[in-house]
């Protein structure tokens, strides 16, 4: 290759302006001296990058050399088709040679359309069925190879040999490809699939962002203890399909009330769920044990890795469905669809939360593939070249081109592929605010929002300007709102005693400083805009009822529990923002007071639909996240008295379907001007564009309150009718919400 001319901005994202003025270059095919900094134009420079390279003693940082020289942002990556003739392509500019493993169909086998409609029977290494075949590097750094179809429905990887400076030597890996359609189970191969167009089914209308009302659910959870649906469907796609299941009747009347959309936790390919559910393990049966035992996290520790349940944060393929949650694995293309059929069928739209912001590993881990193909690129380096993990894993760049270009593509493949209605960007202040940009120039119809959380080396905009809470205002993607949820909740999602109180959670029994603090906040988020995601739960952190319990004093009845629960809600269903609602919580959701539930299992994680059994008291919350808090959970864990009856389940569910009914029925939500009349400590009086009036009363008594409106009835969505109007006062009951029409 000839030189190639490099300029000073270059240089200086190397980093070898560090290390002086005066120092060499050292690479595999011979040293240079770097006058100022400069490397000299006779280096051939895309040569040398496919070996080591140093400065000095100091390694080199590629990515923004390779940004610079080898620019696929058009590419077709991936498998793709012409007529019945697949192509694979893939990005591997340092690579020195690259081949496919291809593994076809057994001769005699019937052709498909799609991997995703049947199984599929391969060749083996041990058959002499595997093919190797050349690929042709294109000056884009893009390495490609067509077939014919006979390739069709075939297993394949990547046989990519490269210099790995994890290892400093020169390695050949064998990978799947980043940009896979379809895998076998667990994701060993990936498969030469042909998704054809899905089928046209229909799509609720669309709903201006602020009036989105969301549903987070986890699809494992949703029906895994729901013996209404067929045993062998349940944790599965399939499991929506089942549209009088108990499951989908409580979804459906939650859409009937007013829901919007459901979101559900990462469903592409994850790293550590084991996708032959055969050979997942179960835990034993634990009802027996005390309220407060340790033995149910004991049984669940003994086989949490190799169970089947996690929350999914450790993707491995973006753009493939998730193994584990079809009933047979190699359809979960199909599968996949006929959940968002399904979902939209019942009036739900269907956001996906997506996790482009790290990699379950790097370097030459078995589990990292992005940095097996291109090593030093997809990945945050710090100053001393380590590979970021401030995200819990390793840390991806999204601010180099291809790393966007993959995400990009990858959401591009969920809407076209799968009809999704929207996404939630899973540490989303650790993208650039231009990614977010240019997703949401692509995708102007869909919901998009994300955790605009401001940390790690990103923090502050050190590196570039983030896709944080503060940099997102007014660009149509919105950012959680976790000021609001702190004030109603009390404390802090770290904080090591869990009983600092908050607006619903018992500060408002007494005036105070703090709850006027917290008061004010609440005030703020209830008249937040479409900038914002209001919630007081998540899948993070305890449930609403959890904090309930670990914040109200032990005397409050169930009654009165029951009532904050819903007052808790009525905070972000009656706002001006998107509401957003963990799944359960409007069935007063317990995890047993477990603080981060991401690999509890099935037993801590279960909801039941029927309204019937609260799973609070189901035993220690795991050691390995609560250990530190059990001193203040246990006695929690073994009072009768804090664990709800069906009656209390059931009022807390009427109680939050009557919240959504307000919110659909009443169109000033998400477009009113607020007003706040005076209030008094623990009351706030929200009025909407001179007309509605709206009265939160956290205190644990009855309030009369004026306002400059013309609402004088209740609203008829109301069944709680102890709230009146009479002479221009509103009356209104202990912790509870009331609103009134003209």
């Amino acid at each position: 290759m000839g030189a190639e001319p490099v300029n000073a901005r270059w240089v200086r994202e190397r980093r070898i302006e560090r290390v002086g003025r005066t120092a060499t270059l050292h690479t595999d095919l011979g040293s240079w001296p770097l006058r100022g900094g400069i490397v000299p134009d006779e280096v051939p420079v895309r040569e040398v990058l496919k070996g080591r390279l140093r400065v000095d003693d100091a390694a080199v940082q590629i990515a923004e050399v390779l940004d610079d020289l080898y620019d696929a942002s058009d590419a077709e990556l991936g498998p793709t088709w012409r007529g019945e003739v697949p192509s694979v392509a893939v990005w591997a500019p340092t690579a020195r040679h690259v081949a496919l493993r291809l593994r076809r169909l057994r001769d005699g086998d019937e052709s498909s359309r799609d991997v995703s409609s049947r199984n599929v029977t391969l060749n083996d290494d041990t058959s002499g069925g595997e093919q190797r075949v050349a690929m042709r590097r294109g000056d884009d750094g893009v390495w490609r190879v067509t077939g014919d179809p006979s390739w069709r429905d075939a297993e394949y990887a990547l046989e990519v040999t490269v210099f790995a400076p994890t290892v400093d030597a020169v390695v050949t890996n064998v990978v799947t490809d980043p940009y896979s359609l379809a895998l076998t189970v667990n994701s060993r191969r990936s498969l030469l699939a042909r998704l054809d167009p899905p089928a046209g089914w229909p799509k609720p209308p669309l709903v201006p962002v602020a009036r989105a009302a969301i549903y987070e659910l986890h699809i494992r959870d949703f029906s895994i203890g729901d013996t209404s649906v067929p045993e062998a469907h349940r944790g599965t796609y399939l499991a929506f399909t089942h549209l009088e299941s108990a499951g989908m009747r409580h979804l459906r009347a939650l859409a009937e009330a007013g829901l919007t959309t459901v979101h559900l936790l990462p469903c592409n390919d994850i790293a550590t769920i084991e996708e032959d559910r055969a050979k997942q393990r179960v835990a034993p049966r634990l009802e027996h044990h005390p309220p407060h035992s340790p033995l149910q996290q004991r049984a669940i520790g003994r086989i949490r890795d190799r169970d089947g349940f996690n929350w999914g944060y450790d993707p491995l393929h973006y753009s493939t469905p998730e193994g584990s949650y079809a009933h047979d694995p190699d359809r979960r293309t199909y599968e996949f669809r006929e959940m968002v059929a399904a979902l939209n069928a019942i009036g739900l739209h269907v956001v996906l939360d997506v996790v482009y912001n790290h990699t379950p590993n790097a370097g030459q881990d078995p589990k990292s593939i992005l940095d097996r193909i291109v090593p030093g690129y997809y990945h945050r380096l710090s100053a001393t070249g380590e590979v970021e993990n401030s995200t819990c894993c390793a840390n991806t760049a999204t601010e180099h081109r291809m790393m966007e270009k993959l995400m990009l593509d990858s959401l591009a493949t969920w809407v076209g592929q799968y009809r999704v209605d929207g996404f939630r960007f899973d540490l989303m202040g650790h993208h650039t605010k231009a990614n977010l940009l240019k997703v949401r120039e692509r995708f102007p119809h869909l919901q998009l929002y994300g955790e605009g959380w401001s940390f790690g080396e990103v923090a502050g905009d050190a590196l570039f300007v983030a896709a944080s809470q503060r940099n997102m205002v007014h660009t149509g993607i919105a950012t959680f709102d976790d000021r609001l949820r702190d004030a109603v909740r009390g404390g802090g999602p770290h904080d090591n005693d869990p009983r600092h109180q908050g607006f619903a959670t018992g500060l408002a029994d007494a005036p105070s400083r703090a709850l006027q603090e917290a008061q004010e906040e609440v005030m703020r988020g209830l008249a937040g805009t479409a900038d914002q995601i209001a919630y007081v739960d998540a899948h993070d952190n305890e449930t609403l009822f959890d904090a309930l319990a670990l914040k109200l004093p032990r005397a409050t009845t169930m009654d009165d529990r029951v009532r904050m629960n819903t007052l808790a809600l009525a905070t972000v269903t009656l706002s001006q923002s998107p509401c957003f609602w963990h799944a359960g919580t409007d069935l007063l959701r317990s995890k047993s007071l477990d603080r981060n539930s991401y690999d509890s299992g099935d037993w801590f994680n279960r909801v039941d639909w029927t309204a019937t059994h609260s799973t609070f008291g189901s035993g220690l919350p795991p050691r390995w996240d609560n250990f530190e808090r059990w001193k203040y959970l246990r006695p929690l864990l073994k009072d009768p008295n804090l664990k709800p009856q069906p009656h209390h389940i059931r009022t807390a569910r009427d109680r939050a379907l009557e919240l959504l009914r307000i919110r659909a029925s009443t169109p000033l939500f998400g477009s009113a001007e607020v007003t706040f009349e005076s209030g008094a400590p623990g009351v706030i009086v929200m009025v909407l564009s001179a007309e509605s009036v709206l009265i939160f009363n956290a205190t644990p008594h009855a309030t009369k309150q004026t306002a400059h409106a013309s609402a004088t009835q209740l609203h008829p969505a109301l069944a709680e009718r102890e709230a009146t109007y009479a002479d221009g006062v509103f009356t209104v009951p202990a912790r509870t919400v009331a609103v009134f029409l003209p």
